[in-house]
């Protein structure tokens, strides 16, 4: 009875933020507050048409989630993503408007950018996006909004509902037991989930059914 009462002692006692179940909001900065500033502008980089040199510190299995009427998933995995932004960079494109700051608690790098086009010289687009980061200063997910000011747009934020993206490596596993279990209870995370088992035609299924309109609906325009 006695070894009974300690076993259920030690259980209630468990620190969710020790486990592989840990949220992002676990981690706290490892890296001066100018690298999480300067990681978050970078990704910015990547996305212009004149884009040469490096990128942002992407953790091998990053994860980048737009919000509708954007695309849900639309990158998982550092080699993937660089491969879909070489794709996204035919579009003539320029992010000339940018500011980054740095938050103590994650996502620690948020941003509001307005992306220019040259179809659409008269139009901007703007973005708010965040950025999460691992112990080893990586960033392992990026989530984005048509528009925010510092708050997540006013959508709760799905970085912070994703198990193991509090872990020092900021991975989450689609097949583990935590994401199922966390998508059992969270359509968001299940739909994560369930796109990143198959990423790629998932991906193309939501390109497919945005149609032509989908720069105009998420720009405002």
């Amino acid at each position: 009875m006695i070894l009974l009462l300690f076993a259920c002692a030690a259980e209630k006692t468990v620190d969710p933020c020790a486990t592989g179940a840990a949220l992002s909001t676990c981690l706290a900065p490892t890296q001066p507050e100018s690298w999480y500033v300067e990681q978050s502008l970078l990704y910015f980089d990547t996305l212009e048409t004149d884009f040469a040199g490096e990128g942002p510190l992407y953790a091998p299995e990053v994860a980048r989630w737009e919000w509708p009427p954007w695309l849900k998933l639309t990158g998982y995995g550092a080699e993937d993503m660089e491969r879909i932004d070489a794709v996204v960079r035919l579009i003539e494109t320029a992010v000339p408007e940018r500011e980054c700051l740095f938050f103590d608690e994650q996502p620690f790098g948020r941003c509001r950018v307005d992306f220019s086009y040259a179809e659409h010289p008269d139009q901007s687009c703007p973005i708010y996006e965040e950025f999460t980061f691992n112990d080893a200063g990586e960033v392992t997910f990026i989530e984005a909004w048509s528009e925010g000011v510092w708050d997540a747009g006013g959508t709760p934020r799905l970085s912070t509902r994703v198990p193991g993206l509090g872990t020092a490596a900021g991975r989450f596993d689609p097949a583990g037991a935590e994401m199922v279990a966390a998508g059992a209870a969270d359509a968001d995370v299940e739909d994560l989930r369930v796109r990143a088992l198959d990423f790629y035609a998932t991906w193309l299924a939501e390109y497919e059914a945005a149609g032509p309109d989908v720069f105009a609906d998420g720009c405002g325009w």
